[in-house]
Protein backbone atom coordinates (compact mmCIF):
# COMPACT_ATOMS: atom_id res chain seq x y z
CA UNK A 1 0.00 0.00 0.00
CA UNK A 2 3.04 2.25 -0.53
CA UNK A 3 1.64 5.50 -1.85
CA UNK A 4 -1.70 5.56 -3.64
CA UNK A 5 -1.02 7.63 -6.75
CA UNK A 6 0.96 7.08 -9.92
CA UNK A 7 2.32 10.07 -11.82
CA UNK A 8 -0.26 9.44 -14.55
CA UNK A 9 -3.08 9.32 -12.01
CA UNK A 10 -1.82 12.55 -10.47
CA UNK A 11 -1.71 14.16 -13.90
CA UNK A 12 -5.34 13.21 -14.52
CA UNK A 13 -6.36 14.55 -11.10
CA UNK A 14 -4.56 17.82 -11.83
CA UNK A 15 -6.25 18.21 -15.20
CA UNK A 16 -9.67 17.62 -13.61
CA UNK A 17 -8.97 20.21 -10.92
CA UNK A 18 -9.10 17.61 -8.15
CA UNK A 19 -5.49 18.25 -7.04
CA UNK A 20 -3.69 21.58 -7.29
CA UNK A 21 -0.88 21.26 -4.71
CA UNK A 22 1.93 18.74 -4.23
CA UNK A 23 4.01 18.69 -1.04
CA UNK A 24 7.60 17.62 -1.78
CA UNK A 25 9.13 16.62 1.54
CA UNK A 26 12.53 15.64 2.85
CA UNK A 27 13.22 14.36 6.37
CA UNK A 28 15.23 16.36 8.89
CA UNK A 29 17.24 15.02 11.84
CA UNK A 30 14.18 15.25 14.09
CA UNK A 31 12.09 13.16 11.69
CA UNK A 32 9.96 16.12 10.56
CA UNK A 33 8.78 16.86 7.03
CA UNK A 34 10.67 19.73 5.41
CA UNK A 35 10.10 20.89 1.85
CA UNK A 36 8.00 22.92 -0.55
CA UNK A 37 4.43 23.24 -1.77
CA UNK A 38 4.45 22.87 -5.55
CA UNK A 39 1.74 24.02 -7.87
CA UNK A 40 0.62 20.63 -9.16
CA UNK A 41 0.86 21.67 -12.82
CA UNK A 42 4.54 22.56 -12.40
CA UNK A 43 5.18 19.31 -10.54
CA UNK A 44 3.68 17.32 -13.43
CA UNK A 45 5.60 19.34 -16.02
CA UNK A 46 8.98 18.45 -14.55
CA UNK A 47 9.08 19.39 -10.88
CA UNK A 48 8.76 15.68 -10.06
CA UNK A 49 12.35 15.15 -11.17
CA UNK A 50 14.05 17.20 -8.46
CA UNK A 51 14.04 20.35 -6.40
CA UNK A 52 16.60 21.98 -4.08
CA UNK A 53 16.86 22.96 -0.45
CA UNK A 54 19.47 24.61 1.75
CA UNK A 55 21.85 22.12 3.32
CA UNK A 56 21.32 23.74 6.73
CA UNK A 57 18.11 21.67 7.06
CA UNK A 58 20.22 18.75 8.31
CA UNK A 59 21.95 20.89 10.94
CA UNK A 60 19.04 22.66 12.64
CA UNK A 61 17.72 21.91 16.11
CA UNK A 62 14.14 21.50 17.27
CA UNK A 63 13.52 25.25 17.03
CA UNK A 64 15.00 25.52 13.53
CA UNK A 65 18.06 27.29 14.90
CA UNK A 66 21.04 26.99 12.53
CA UNK A 67 23.51 25.18 14.78
CA UNK A 68 27.22 25.82 14.27
CA UNK A 69 29.99 23.23 14.45
CA UNK A 70 28.88 20.74 11.80
CA UNK A 71 31.40 19.65 9.17
CA UNK A 72 28.73 19.27 6.49
CA UNK A 73 27.18 22.73 6.58
CA UNK A 74 28.46 26.05 7.94
CA UNK A 75 29.08 29.74 7.22
CA UNK A 76 32.56 28.71 6.08
CA UNK A 77 31.13 26.43 3.39
CA UNK A 78 28.50 29.00 2.40
CA UNK A 79 25.36 27.01 3.22
CA UNK A 80 24.83 25.63 -0.25
CA UNK A 81 22.07 23.43 -1.62
CA UNK A 82 21.10 19.79 -1.51
CA UNK A 83 19.02 18.11 -4.19
CA UNK A 84 15.69 16.73 -3.02
CA UNK A 85 14.78 13.86 -5.34
CA UNK A 86 11.11 12.79 -5.11
CA UNK A 87 10.59 9.05 -4.62
CA UNK A 88 7.46 8.54 -6.71
CA UNK A 89 6.74 5.25 -4.91
CA UNK A 90 5.66 7.42 -1.96
CA UNK A 91 3.32 9.71 -3.97
CA UNK A 92 -0.12 9.85 -2.35
CA UNK A 93 -3.23 11.91 -1.76
CA UNK A 94 -3.54 13.80 1.53
CA UNK A 95 -7.30 13.72 2.22
CA UNK A 96 -7.25 16.13 5.18
CA UNK A 97 -5.69 18.93 3.09
CA UNK A 98 -7.87 20.18 0.25
CA UNK A 99 -6.59 19.44 -3.26
CA UNK A 100 -3.26 18.14 -1.97
CA UNK A 101 -0.87 15.28 -2.71
CA UNK A 102 2.46 14.49 -1.01
CA UNK A 103 5.68 12.79 -2.00
CA UNK A 104 8.77 12.02 0.08
CA UNK A 105 12.22 12.57 -1.34
CA UNK A 106 15.82 11.46 -0.94
CA UNK A 107 18.43 14.08 -0.07
CA UNK A 108 21.31 14.06 -2.57
CA UNK A 109 24.43 16.09 -3.25
CA UNK A 110 25.05 17.88 -6.57
CA UNK A 111 26.57 14.72 -8.02
CA UNK A 112 23.43 12.71 -7.33
CA UNK A 113 24.89 10.81 -4.41
CA UNK A 114 22.88 10.29 -1.20
CA UNK A 115 23.88 12.65 1.61
CA UNK A 116 25.31 10.13 4.11
CA UNK A 117 23.84 11.75 7.25
CA UNK A 118 20.35 12.19 5.80
CA UNK A 119 17.96 9.93 7.75
CA UNK A 120 16.49 8.14 4.74
CA UNK A 121 19.98 7.38 3.37
CA UNK A 122 21.11 6.00 6.73
CA UNK A 123 18.22 3.53 6.83
CA UNK A 124 18.49 2.60 3.15
CA UNK A 125 22.15 1.69 3.67
CA UNK A 126 21.26 -0.82 6.40
CA UNK A 127 18.34 -2.19 4.38
CA UNK A 128 20.78 -2.79 1.50
CA UNK A 129 23.14 -4.51 3.92
CA UNK A 130 20.38 -6.89 5.01
CA UNK A 131 19.45 -7.46 1.37
CA UNK A 132 23.04 -8.41 0.53
CA UNK A 133 22.87 -10.98 3.35
CA UNK A 134 19.74 -12.45 1.77
CA UNK A 135 17.10 -10.90 4.02
CA UNK A 136 14.24 -8.45 3.90
CA UNK A 137 14.14 -6.34 7.07
CA UNK A 138 10.54 -6.14 8.28
CA UNK A 139 9.53 -3.65 10.97
CA UNK A 140 6.58 -1.97 12.63
CA UNK A 141 6.51 1.07 14.89
CA UNK A 142 3.77 1.84 17.38
CA UNK A 143 3.06 5.52 17.93
CA UNK A 144 1.70 7.09 21.11
CA UNK A 145 0.82 10.72 21.78
CA UNK A 146 -1.28 12.99 23.99
CA UNK A 147 -4.34 14.79 22.66
CA UNK A 148 -5.35 18.09 24.29
CA UNK A 149 -8.49 20.19 24.22
CA UNK A 150 -6.28 23.29 23.87
CA UNK A 151 -5.51 24.58 20.40
CA UNK A 152 -1.91 25.19 19.41
CA UNK A 153 -2.54 28.94 19.39
CA UNK A 154 -4.03 28.87 22.89
CA UNK A 155 -1.08 26.89 24.21
CA UNK A 156 1.37 29.42 22.81
CA UNK A 157 -0.62 32.33 24.23
CA UNK A 158 -0.72 30.62 27.64
CA UNK A 159 2.98 29.77 27.65
CA UNK A 160 2.11 26.06 27.35
CA UNK A 161 0.39 26.09 30.75
CA UNK A 162 -3.02 24.77 31.74
CA UNK A 163 -2.83 21.79 29.41
CA UNK A 164 -6.19 20.04 29.29
CA UNK A 165 -6.07 16.40 28.11
CA UNK A 166 -9.20 15.30 26.26
CA UNK A 167 -10.02 12.83 29.03
CA UNK A 168 -9.91 12.97 32.80
CA UNK A 169 -8.66 9.48 33.59
CA UNK A 170 -6.63 6.52 32.34
CA UNK A 171 -8.25 5.40 29.08
CA UNK A 172 -6.18 2.32 28.22
CA UNK A 173 -8.42 0.21 25.93
CA UNK A 174 -11.42 2.16 27.29
CA UNK A 175 -14.20 2.27 24.68
CA UNK A 176 -16.58 4.74 26.34
CA UNK A 177 -13.84 7.28 27.01
CA UNK A 178 -12.45 7.03 23.50
CA UNK A 179 -15.97 7.49 22.12
CA UNK A 180 -15.75 11.06 23.48
CA UNK A 181 -12.64 11.63 21.34
CA UNK A 182 -13.93 9.89 18.23
CA UNK A 183 -14.41 13.07 16.21
CA UNK A 184 -10.63 13.48 16.14
CA UNK A 185 -9.52 9.86 16.16
CA UNK A 186 -11.97 8.81 13.42
CA UNK A 187 -10.67 11.64 11.25
CA UNK A 188 -7.12 10.45 11.92
CA UNK A 189 -7.83 6.80 11.05
CA UNK A 190 -9.81 7.58 7.90
CA UNK A 191 -7.51 10.38 6.78
CA UNK A 192 -4.38 8.28 7.08
CA UNK A 193 -6.02 5.29 5.42
CA UNK A 194 -7.03 7.55 2.56
CA UNK A 195 -3.38 8.62 2.29
CA UNK A 196 -2.32 5.04 1.61
CA UNK A 197 -1.32 4.17 5.18
CA UNK A 198 -2.55 0.68 6.17
CA UNK A 199 -4.08 1.77 9.49
CA UNK A 200 -5.15 -1.11 11.72
CA UNK A 201 -6.64 0.61 14.76
CA UNK A 202 -6.46 3.33 17.37
CA UNK A 203 -6.89 2.93 21.11
CA UNK A 204 -6.73 4.80 24.36
CA UNK A 205 -3.36 4.46 26.07
CA UNK A 206 -2.22 4.30 29.66
CA UNK A 207 -3.08 7.81 30.88
CA UNK A 208 -5.60 10.62 30.54
CA UNK A 209 -5.69 11.89 26.96
CA UNK A 210 -3.07 9.45 25.71
CA UNK A 211 -3.71 7.79 22.34
CA UNK A 212 -2.07 5.12 20.21
CA UNK A 213 -2.26 4.51 16.47
CA UNK A 214 -1.21 1.19 14.96
CA UNK A 215 -0.58 0.36 11.32
CA UNK A 216 0.49 -2.74 9.44
CA UNK A 217 4.11 -3.84 9.47
CA UNK A 218 6.12 -3.57 6.27
CA UNK A 219 9.70 -3.38 5.06
CA UNK A 220 11.84 -1.07 7.18
CA UNK A 221 11.89 1.87 4.75
CA UNK A 222 8.15 1.86 4.10
CA UNK A 223 7.52 1.63 7.85
CA UNK A 224 9.65 4.71 8.52
CA UNK A 225 8.01 6.58 5.62
CA UNK A 226 4.55 5.73 6.98
CA UNK A 227 5.61 6.76 10.48
CA UNK A 228 6.61 10.31 9.54
CA UNK A 229 3.49 10.84 7.43
CA UNK A 230 1.31 9.56 10.28
CA UNK A 231 2.98 11.86 12.77
CA UNK A 232 2.63 14.92 10.56
CA UNK A 233 -0.94 13.97 9.66
CA UNK A 234 -1.99 13.61 13.30
CA UNK A 235 -0.68 17.11 14.04
CA UNK A 236 -2.48 18.62 11.05
CA UNK A 237 -5.78 16.85 11.72
CA UNK A 238 -5.71 17.84 15.40
CA UNK A 239 -4.97 21.44 14.35
CA UNK A 240 -7.94 21.40 11.97
CA UNK A 241 -10.17 20.19 14.82
CA UNK A 242 -9.03 22.98 17.16
CA UNK A 243 -7.05 20.52 19.29
CA UNK A 244 -3.33 19.93 19.81
CA UNK A 245 -1.09 16.91 20.31
CA UNK A 246 2.40 16.25 21.61
CA UNK A 247 4.79 13.45 20.76
CA UNK A 248 7.12 14.37 23.61
CA UNK A 249 8.46 11.28 25.35
CA UNK A 250 7.46 12.69 28.75
CA UNK A 251 5.44 15.90 28.80
CA UNK A 252 4.64 15.58 32.53
CA UNK A 253 6.64 13.60 35.08
CA UNK A 254 3.41 12.47 36.75
CA UNK A 255 2.03 10.90 33.59
CA UNK A 256 2.94 7.91 31.45
CA UNK A 257 5.48 8.53 28.74
CA UNK A 258 4.75 8.14 25.04
CA UNK A 259 6.63 5.37 23.27
CA UNK A 260 7.37 4.19 19.75
CA UNK A 261 8.14 0.51 20.21
CA UNK A 262 9.86 -1.06 17.20
CA UNK A 263 8.95 -4.63 16.18
CA UNK A 264 11.55 -6.37 14.03
CA UNK A 265 12.09 -9.55 12.07
CA UNK A 266 14.02 -10.77 9.05
CA UNK A 267 12.45 -12.70 6.19
CA UNK A 268 14.14 -14.79 3.55
CA UNK A 269 13.80 -13.74 -0.08
CA UNK A 270 11.11 -16.38 -0.64
CA UNK A 271 8.96 -14.78 2.07
CA UNK A 272 9.69 -17.13 4.98
CA UNK A 273 10.31 -15.92 8.56
CA UNK A 274 14.03 -16.31 9.20
CA UNK A 275 13.52 -15.80 12.94
CA UNK A 276 11.35 -18.90 13.40
CA UNK A 277 12.47 -22.35 14.53
CA UNK A 278 9.68 -24.66 15.75
CA UNK A 279 12.19 -26.77 17.68
CA UNK A 280 13.16 -23.91 19.99
CA UNK A 281 11.37 -23.29 23.30
CA UNK A 282 10.27 -19.82 22.19
CA UNK A 283 10.35 -20.46 18.46
CA UNK A 284 13.58 -18.45 18.08
CA UNK A 285 15.99 -19.50 15.34
CA UNK A 286 19.75 -19.35 15.82
CA UNK A 287 19.74 -16.38 13.44
CA UNK A 288 17.25 -14.51 15.62
CA UNK A 289 19.33 -15.20 18.71
CA UNK A 290 22.43 -13.71 17.04
CA UNK A 291 20.33 -10.69 15.95
CA UNK A 292 19.02 -10.04 19.47
CA UNK A 293 22.49 -10.61 20.93
CA UNK A 294 23.81 -7.85 18.68
CA UNK A 295 21.14 -5.42 19.82
CA UNK A 296 21.92 -6.16 23.46
CA UNK A 297 25.68 -5.84 22.90
CA UNK A 298 25.30 -2.38 21.37
CA UNK A 299 22.23 -1.17 23.26
CA UNK A 300 24.04 1.62 25.07
CA UNK A 301 25.96 2.76 21.96
CA UNK A 302 22.81 3.23 19.87
CA UNK A 303 20.60 4.84 22.53
CA UNK A 304 21.05 8.36 21.08
CA UNK A 305 19.18 7.15 17.98
CA UNK A 306 16.38 5.75 20.16
CA UNK A 307 16.20 8.58 22.70
CA UNK A 308 17.56 11.78 21.05
CA UNK A 309 16.59 14.52 23.56
CA UNK A 310 17.17 15.35 27.20
CA UNK A 311 13.43 14.93 27.70
CA UNK A 312 13.59 11.39 26.28
CA UNK A 313 15.36 10.10 29.37
CA UNK A 314 12.62 11.32 31.70
CA UNK A 315 10.43 8.57 30.26
CA UNK A 316 12.66 5.80 31.63
CA UNK A 317 11.06 5.55 35.06
CA UNK A 318 10.15 2.63 37.27
CA UNK A 319 6.62 1.29 37.08
CA UNK A 320 5.48 3.40 34.11
CA UNK A 321 5.76 0.73 31.37
CA UNK A 322 8.90 2.33 29.93
CA UNK A 323 12.02 0.17 30.28
CA UNK A 324 15.04 0.97 32.41
CA UNK A 325 17.08 -2.17 31.61
CA UNK A 326 18.49 -3.21 28.22
CA UNK A 327 17.89 -6.96 28.62
CA UNK A 328 15.67 -9.50 26.87
CA UNK A 329 12.71 -11.44 28.13
CA UNK A 330 9.80 -13.34 26.60
CA UNK A 331 6.52 -11.38 26.58
CA UNK A 332 7.69 -9.18 29.45
CA UNK A 333 6.92 -5.45 29.27
CA UNK A 334 9.49 -4.57 31.94
CA UNK A 335 12.41 -5.52 29.63
CA UNK A 336 13.94 -3.24 27.03
CA UNK A 337 13.83 -6.06 24.47
CA UNK A 338 10.65 -8.14 24.56
CA UNK A 339 10.19 -11.30 22.51
CA UNK A 340 6.68 -11.29 21.02
CA UNK A 341 4.77 -13.99 19.13
CA UNK A 342 6.45 -16.64 21.24
CA UNK A 343 6.28 -20.10 19.68
CA UNK A 344 4.75 -18.92 16.41
CA UNK A 345 5.95 -17.94 12.95
CA UNK A 346 5.27 -14.34 14.01
CA UNK A 347 8.06 -14.46 16.60
CA UNK A 348 9.89 -11.12 16.64
CA UNK A 349 11.82 -8.78 18.88
CA UNK A 350 10.18 -5.62 20.15
CA UNK A 351 12.55 -2.88 21.26
CA UNK A 352 10.69 -0.87 23.89
CA UNK A 353 13.35 1.79 24.34
CA UNK A 354 12.38 4.38 21.66
CA UNK A 355 9.98 7.13 22.62
CA UNK A 356 7.53 8.77 20.24
CA UNK A 357 10.04 11.60 19.82
CA UNK A 358 12.52 9.33 18.00
CA UNK A 359 13.28 9.70 14.30
CA UNK A 360 12.05 6.34 12.91
CA UNK A 361 14.69 6.19 10.16
CA UNK A 362 17.46 6.52 12.72
CA UNK A 363 15.98 4.18 15.32
CA UNK A 364 15.22 1.48 12.74
CA UNK A 365 18.66 1.88 11.14
CA UNK A 366 20.51 1.64 14.46
CA UNK A 367 18.56 -1.43 15.55
CA UNK A 368 19.10 -3.10 12.20
CA UNK A 369 22.83 -2.31 12.19
CA UNK A 370 23.25 -3.81 15.66
CA UNK A 371 21.25 -6.91 14.82
CA UNK A 372 23.09 -7.55 11.56
CA UNK A 373 26.43 -7.15 13.32
CA UNK A 374 25.28 -9.78 15.79
CA UNK A 375 24.52 -12.15 12.90
CA UNK A 376 27.83 -11.46 11.13
CA UNK A 377 29.80 -12.08 14.32
CA UNK A 378 27.51 -14.92 15.48
CA UNK A 379 27.22 -13.33 18.90
CA UNK A 380 25.86 -15.63 21.57
CA UNK A 381 22.58 -14.59 23.16
CA UNK A 382 22.87 -14.09 26.89
CA UNK A 383 20.46 -15.98 29.18
CA UNK A 384 16.91 -14.72 29.39
CA UNK A 385 15.92 -12.74 32.46
CA UNK A 386 12.41 -13.00 33.86
CA UNK A 387 10.33 -11.25 36.47
CA UNK A 388 10.35 -7.56 37.33
CA UNK A 389 13.31 -5.93 35.56
CA UNK A 390 12.65 -2.63 37.33
CA UNK A 391 13.69 -4.16 40.64
CA UNK A 392 16.49 -6.40 39.40
CA UNK A 393 19.93 -5.01 40.19
CA UNK A 394 23.27 -5.60 38.51
CA UNK A 395 22.00 -5.89 34.93
CA UNK A 396 22.59 -3.72 31.86
CA UNK A 397 20.84 -0.38 32.16
CA UNK A 398 19.71 2.08 29.55
CA UNK A 399 21.93 5.21 29.81
CA UNK A 400 20.48 7.55 32.40
CA UNK A 401 20.84 10.73 30.37
CA UNK A 402 21.66 12.07 26.93
CA UNK A 403 25.15 13.14 27.97
CA UNK A 404 26.11 9.56 28.84
CA UNK A 405 24.41 8.17 25.74
CA UNK A 406 26.29 10.65 23.53
CA UNK A 407 29.60 9.51 24.99
CA UNK A 408 28.70 5.88 24.19
CA UNK A 409 27.77 6.87 20.63
CA UNK A 410 31.05 8.70 20.07
CA UNK A 411 33.08 5.62 21.00
CA UNK A 412 31.02 3.10 19.02
CA UNK A 413 33.24 1.23 16.57
CA UNK A 414 30.21 -0.75 15.36
CA UNK A 415 28.19 2.33 14.39
CA UNK A 416 31.21 4.03 12.84
CA UNK A 417 31.67 0.98 10.64
CA UNK A 418 27.96 0.68 9.82
CA UNK A 419 27.02 4.34 9.32
CA UNK A 420 30.39 5.97 8.66
CA UNK A 421 32.51 8.03 11.04
CA UNK A 422 31.22 11.35 9.64
CA UNK A 423 27.61 10.30 10.26
CA UNK A 424 28.32 9.31 13.86
CA UNK A 425 30.18 12.58 14.46
CA UNK A 426 27.27 14.52 12.94
CA UNK A 427 24.70 13.03 15.31
CA UNK A 428 27.07 13.15 18.26
CA UNK A 429 27.33 16.90 17.68
CA UNK A 430 23.52 17.13 17.55
CA UNK A 431 23.26 15.35 20.90
CA UNK A 432 25.90 17.59 22.47
CA UNK A 433 24.01 20.66 21.28
CA UNK A 434 20.76 19.35 22.73
CA UNK A 435 22.46 18.79 26.09
CA UNK A 436 23.98 22.28 26.13
CA UNK A 437 20.70 23.93 25.09
CA UNK A 438 18.63 22.19 27.75
CA UNK A 439 21.27 22.76 30.42
CA UNK A 440 20.64 26.49 30.16
CA UNK A 441 16.83 26.52 30.16
CA UNK A 442 14.23 25.82 32.81
CA UNK A 443 11.82 22.91 32.59
CA UNK A 444 8.84 25.09 31.63
CA UNK A 445 10.73 26.42 28.64
CA UNK A 446 11.72 22.90 27.67
CA UNK A 447 8.02 22.07 27.55
CA UNK A 448 7.29 25.14 25.48
CA UNK A 449 10.06 24.45 22.95
CA UNK A 450 9.15 20.80 22.43
CA UNK A 451 5.39 20.56 22.82
CA UNK A 452 4.44 21.54 19.29
CA UNK A 453 7.71 20.93 17.52
CA UNK A 454 8.47 17.35 18.62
Amino acid sequence: MAGNLTLDELSAAVKSGEIDTVLVCGIDMQGRLMGKRFHAAFFIDGGWQETHCCNYLLTVDMEMTTVQGYASSSWQTGYGDYVLKPDLATLRRIPWLEGTALVLGDTLDHHGHPVPHSPRAILKKQVARADAMGFDAMMATELEFYLFENSYADLRDQGCRDLKPVSGYNEDYHIFQTTKEEDVMRAIRNGLYGAGIPIENSKGEADAGQEEVNYRYSNALETADNHVIIKNGIKEIAFAKGKSVTFMAKYDHRRAGSSSHVHQSLWTKDGKPAFYDPADKYGMSALMKHFVAGQLAYAEEMTVFLAPYVNSYKRFSIGMFAPTKAVWSADNRTAGFRICGVGSKAVRVECRIPGSDANPYLSCAALLAAGLDGIEKKLELEPELSGDMYNTDGIREIPHNLRDAAAKLKGSAMLRAAFGADVVDHYHHAAQWEVSETDRVVTDFELQRLLERA
